[in-house]
C-alpha cells in the first residue's frame, strides 16, 4: 500500500463505488442520530444540568457533533468502495479510520442481502459476507438492488468453485 496525501491507497486498483443514492441514507441516519443527541443534551440541560456551565457545554458539544455527522455523511458514503480481484474481494471504507478488508472467495460461507425501509424506497441493498472467522464479517452498503443481486450470485458461484478446489 502506498500513502498519498495521507490516505492509504492500493496502486493500480480501480474501485467500484456504491450508489450515489446511498448518500441520502447516510444523511438521514446522521440526522436522526444528531437529533437524538441534541434531544438528550437539551433534556439534561433543562433538568439536571440546567443553568450550569457543564450543561451549556454538553448541549453545545451535542450540537457540534450532530452538525459534523451531517456534514461528513456524504464523504463517508463516497469513501466506500470494492474491487473484485482474481482470488478475493477487496473492500474499503472510512475517512479517518480507514479499513481495507480482503475476503478470499473460497472462505465465503454466506452472502446475505438486506434492505432497510429507506434503502428499499431508494432501490438500494446491503450485501454482507460471512466467513469462518466471525471477526471478518464485511458489509457492503448502498448497492443498487439489481447490482446487489448480480454480485451475490457471482460471489456465490466463485465461492463454490474455490471451495471445491480446496
Amino acid at each position: 500500500m502506498s500513502e498519498s496525501s495521507g490516505r492509504l491507497e492500493l496502486p493500480d486498483v480501480l474501485w467500484q463505488r456504491v450508489s450515489p443514492k446511498y448518500i441520502t441514507v447516510e444523511l438521514v441516519s446522521s440526522l436522526i442520530t444528531g437529533l437524538i443527541m441534541c434531544a438528550v443534551g437539551l433534556v439534561l440541560f433543562l433538568t439536571v444540568l440546567g443553568g450550569t456551565v457543564w450543561g451549556t457545554l454538553l448541549l453545545a458539544a451535542a450540537v457540534v457533533i450532530a452538525l459534523l455527522l451531517v456534514i461528513l455523511a456524504p464523504r463517508r458514503a463516497r469513501a466506500i468502495g470494492y474491487r473484485m480481484r482474481e482470488d478475493d474481494l477487496l473492500f474499503r471504507r472510512g475517512i479517518m479510520f480507514q479499513r481495507f478488508v480482503s475476503v478470499p472467495y473460497g472462505r465465503m460461507q454466506l452472502v446475505d442481502i438486506s434492505r432497510g425501509p429507506l434503502a428499499r424506497m431508494l432501490g438500494l441493498a446491503d450485501l454482507r459476507f460471512v466467513t469462518a472467522a466471525a471477526a471478518t464479517g464485511v458489509s457492503l452498503p448502498g448497492l443498487a438492488t439489481d447490482d446487489a443481486d448480480a454480485l451475490r450470485d457471482e460471489l456465490v458461484a466463485l465461492a463454490e468453485s474455490r471451495r471445491s478446489g480446496l
